[in-house]
């Protein structure tokens, strides 16, 4: 898939024919998009739009330059209730929840900040819940290179709740296990304990 530079995206969601799209969207739903309360709703769409896809433009080699430090931890870190957004691929309808994050590290510890950041990352696209924890465990695995990355996603979907089966009160939990996470039952043990523990912040 192309990756493409910030300014490149706003270029490609910024062009006439894109609000183009959406008027005619408006007019097909039954609407005039020419009246007060919608006249400007086809720029607010792709400014959104740009912002909410936003994740495409970034990277996790810029992402975590610089943050990557020899250390001799070696005792499990978690970041737990990490607040997320995404689209739906399906649909594009929202999806969003929390992502807990843990790794067991081999000589290399990363800023906490940017864990988060990985997570974004990937939630401002297109997605599926299922490749959104999978490709968190996976970057992280890959450019930590730690002993192990453990992935759990709790997220509530709109696709469920407004349309289809319509069940507001449901939620889907997925996880992704990589290293010492997928094959040492103990390690899976204390994370899943961990984040089940009630929160100061709850």
């Amino acid at each position: 898939m192309k990756e493409y530079s910030p300014e490149e995206i706003k270029e490609l969601l910024s062009r006439a024919d894109s609000r183009d799209i959406f008027r005619e969207l408006i007019k097909r739903m039954g609407d005039d998009p020419d009246r007060e309360g919608l006249v400007k709703t086809p720029q607010r769409i792709v400014d959104s739009r740009e912002f909410l896809m936003s994740g495409y433009a970034m990277d996790a080699e810029t992402i975590l330059n610089g943050a990557i430090f020899e250390d001799t931890c070696d005792e499990m870190v978690l970041v737990r209730d990490i607040s997320f957004y995404s689209m739906c691929e399906h649909h594009m309808l929202p999806f969003f929840g929390k992502i807990h994050v843990a790794y067991l590290p081999k000589g290399r510890i990363v800023g906490l900040s940017k864990i988060p950041r990985i997570v974004e990352m990937f939630a401002r696209r297109l997605q599926i819940q299922e490749r959104l924890t999978t490709q968190v465990a996976k970057c992280l695995m890959e450019n930590l290179k730690p002993y192990g990355v453990g992935v759990v996603c709790e997220a509530n979907h709109l696709c469920m709740a407004m349309r289809g089966v319509q069940k507001s009160d449901s939620f889907t939990t997925t996880s992704a296990m990589e290293g010492t996470f997928k094959t040492d039952g103990r390690t899976r043990q204390e994370f899943l304990k961990l984040i089940s523990m009630p929160s100061l912040h709850r």
